[in-house]
């Protein structure tokens, strides 16, 4: 029933995917046509599109995502093993809580079913219906986000792609156990923001720290369940942009390298691509955003949840208190223990491991504390 909601791609689509050689990425994906719909059984990935953007005044003209699918499935797949449906797109409801509605329980159904959906906007306030899809899968939720901006808003102002986050925030049942940003450029967002950002122990990477050093990012993808790019994100001479002009932000490689940190992420179960402008030049990046997402995960190692211990080696270091690191003996990626707390109101009810970086270590070695390691026990304990 949940899938009811997509309407079947249209004909103009499939029929230019006829058209494409045996080798290109088309002919190796499973379409929803009016007369079959995959079997979800046998798919690892399902793309889904959302023709709803009335949280971005901004926008005037309707989503078009017919460029973005002929970009992608033209392009050639790697040597991937990945099953991949196009399952069509979720058409605007009477309202956007009727799209958010349709868009929820379709995703929900999925990440049951262990399909991984990449959903394509649509304005970026349909990354609160990607969190509540979470509602009845009884976990806590990372969101990242991809972004020049927080979005934070009125708390009684309506959810929009400006303003979501504060409806994500303030809503109950709250599911969010952190919110990480990547990406945000100081002049667009004000001093009172990025100081909640610090009060709620959140996590925020300003675009030139990101930029100089892409790998920074790694470890917040490893630790997130929802991974949301906003394209004004990017700078317009890389995306094509130019209704909303962007002179500085991500260039293409370095989104389509973000891209497949989250793809390798072993915990990422959605990801979604919002604040499309339509444009034919525009299409061609995103088609490539989500092919780096796919070889992601393609390329997943299945360290998560956090296998045997004998696969690790463990590092101690002795501070004012003790940090245990895990290094794997697969990747070479790392890990920090966050410790229980019996006397506080521990939202994870036990010890778990942070994803952190080589250089996190090797600043505890030189006894600095982590800042990541430093906010996750806070956030435990409040």
């Amino acid at each position: 029933m949940e899938f009811d909601f997509l309407k079947p791609l249209d004909n103009e689509i499939l029929q230019v995917v006829k058209e494409f050689s045996s080798q290109q990425l088309g002919s190796k994906v499973v379409f929803h046509t009016a007369e079959d719909f995959p079997d979800l059984n046998k798919i690892k990935i399902a793309i889904i599109g959302v023709l709803e953007n009335r949280g971005d005044v901004s926008q005037e003209q309707e989503v078009d995502l017919i460029h973005i699918r002929k970009e992608l499935y033209s392009l050639f797949p790697g040597n991937w093993n990945t099953s991949i449906a196009d399952l069509g797109d979720i058409l605007a409801g009477n309202s956007n809580e009727d799209t958010y509605f349709a868009l929820r329980k379709t995703v929900s159904s999925l990440i049951k079913k262990k399909i991984i959906p990449i959903v394509i906007g649509g304005s970026q306030d349909l990354t609160y219906a990607l969190y509540r899809a979470y509602d009845n899968l009884e976990q806590m939720v990372n969101l990242v986000s991809i972004d020049n901006k927080f979005d934070f808003g009125k708390e009684s102002e309506a959810v929009s792609a400006s303003s979501y986050l504060t409806k994500i925030i303030i809503e109950e049942p709250n599911n969010l156990f952190n919110f990480s940003n990547i990406g945000y450029q100081t002049y667009y967002n004000s001093q009172e923001e990025i100081d909640l950002i610090d009060k709620l122990f959140f996590d925020g990477y300003r675009l030139g720290d990101i930029s100089n050093n892409l790998s920074l990012a790694e470890p917040v993808f490893r630790d997130a369940d929802i991974v949301s790019v906003d394209l004004t994100s990017i700078k317009s001479s890389d995306s094509g942009n130019f209704t909303s002009f962007m002179p500085n932000g991500f260039n293409g490689k370095e989104i389509c390298a973000l891209s497949r940190y989250a793809g390798i992420s072993d915990k990422v179960s959605l990801f979604g691509i919002f604040n499309h402008n339509n444009s034919k030049q525009e299409s061609v990046l995103i088609a490539q955003i989500i092919w780096y997402f796919i070889e992601g995960v393609h390329y997943r190692s299945n360290e998560y949840p956090f296998g045997s211990k004998e696969n690790y080696i463990k590092y101690i270091i002795p501070l004012e208190e003790e940090l245990i690191f895990y290094k794997s003996n697969k990747t070479d990626r790392w890990w920090i223990e966050i410790p229980f707390i019996s006397s506080g109101n521990n939202k994870l009810k036990k010890s778990t491991l942070l994803p952190c970086s080589y250089d996190e270590y090797l600043g505890a070695c030189n006894q600095e504390i982590p800042e990541r390691w430093w906010k996750a026990q806070r956030k435990n304990i409040v």
